[in-house]
């Protein structure tokens, strides 16, 4: 089944989607700053900026980071040339009070890095699929900081690189319709 959209959104969001084919062509250092620079520029809550990303490009932070995928990612994500994982502190730095809203201000500034990763013709997968202990001892990340996601980056491969399963799945996905999402209000 084909994405439909009922409304006239921009390309980038009508286009991007989440593949697993990655190829082996490296992201330069420089594309990958200006992807961290989108996600740094996402709007937070009392401008707190709670977000923090350990980047695995070069290959001992990548290989860490691929450990502590589950082995159903790590299958079609070791060959992802950038490795992400997403962090976000939980209280704010200015007075230490909880801060609700993090993870939401972490999800916008992931969106950011997809958007702008897409405009410049690269692919990104995020994963919930990880073992959030073993990052946290891996990584040596302390308890007021949340894991909340895994992410692959690159550029488009050869989907028959994939299982066949996946193979069967290298497809953008479809997305419920709006009155779906709108959740209803009783008068």
């Amino acid at each position: 089944m084909e994405r439909i959209f009922n409304y006239d959104v921009m390309d980038a969001i009508k286009e991007r989607w989440s593949p697993r084919a990655f190829s082996d062509k490296p992201v330069s250092e420089k594309t990958l700053m200006t992807l961290l620079e989108a996600a740094r520029y996402a709007p937070s809550c009392n401008n707190e900026q709670p977000w923090l990303y350990i980047v695995g490009h070069e290959p001992r932070v990548r290989e860490k980071i691929l450990s502590v995928l589950n082995p159903g990612n790590q299958a079609w994500a070791k060959a992802a040339p950038v490795l992400l994982l997403i962090l976000s502190r939980k209280t704010f730095e200015r007075n230490d009070k909880d801060n609700y809203w993090h993870m939401f201000d972490a999800g916008t500034s992931w969106g950011f890095l997809s958007l702008q990763a897409h405009s410049m013709g690269l692919i990104t997968h995020a994963m919930g699929g990880y073992n959030r202990d073993l990052a946290r001892e891996v990584f040596e990340i302390p308890e007021h900081i949340d894991i909340i996601a895994a992410v692959a980056v690159g550029y488009y491969g050869e989907k028959e690189q994939l299982t066949e399963d996946l193979q069967n799945r290298e497809k953008p996905s479809t997305r419920k319709g709006i009155a779906e999402i709108i959740y209803p209000v009783k008068e």
